[in-house]
């Protein structure tokens, strides 16, 4: 029998609100834990893109990987559009899914070495692996 996965496509918003990143993943939980703790280098760490601000589920991975090319060809003003209609206020929807200790960009070396499983926390791993309510 073959796995069932969901498939997210996910847009996070810099703390100083002028950026957008667009992503996708098949664990949105462990994704934006990811991103609020500098993880990993590139766009969303340079521009500190940690505040969750939409997302959207899909059956199959090419229907989100598509979604995720769509928006990411989009207009600023659209992609703004769209979040308005799910979140009008633009609230951080992932703000109350971690505990306090993983929210800010403590010891980004630390934290990597936890990502990359050099080090273990249970409780984290439940924290993060958890499935995001939606609404």
């Amino acid at each position: 029998m073959r796995d069932e996965y969901i498939y997210y496509v996910y847009m996070m918003q810099s703390v100083s609100r002028r950026c957008l990143y667009i992503g996708m993943t098949s664990n949105l939980r462990k994704r934006v834990w990811q991103h609020k703790n500098h993880i990993y280098e590139g766009f969303s760490d340079d521009y500190h893109c940690t505040r969750l601000v939409y997302w959207e589920s899909f059956d199959a991975v090419a229907n989100a990987i598509d979604r995720e090319k769509q928006l990411k060809r989009w207009r600023r003003e659209k992609k703004e559009w769209l979040i308005v209609r799910k979140n009008p206020h633009w609230k951080d929807l992932a703000a109350d899914w971690f505990p306090a200790q993983t929210k800010g960009p403590r010891s980004a070396r630390s934290l990597r070495s936890l990502a990359q499983g050099r080090l273990s926390t249970a409780a984290l791993v439940h924290y993060v692996n958890e499935r995001p309510r939606s609404g």
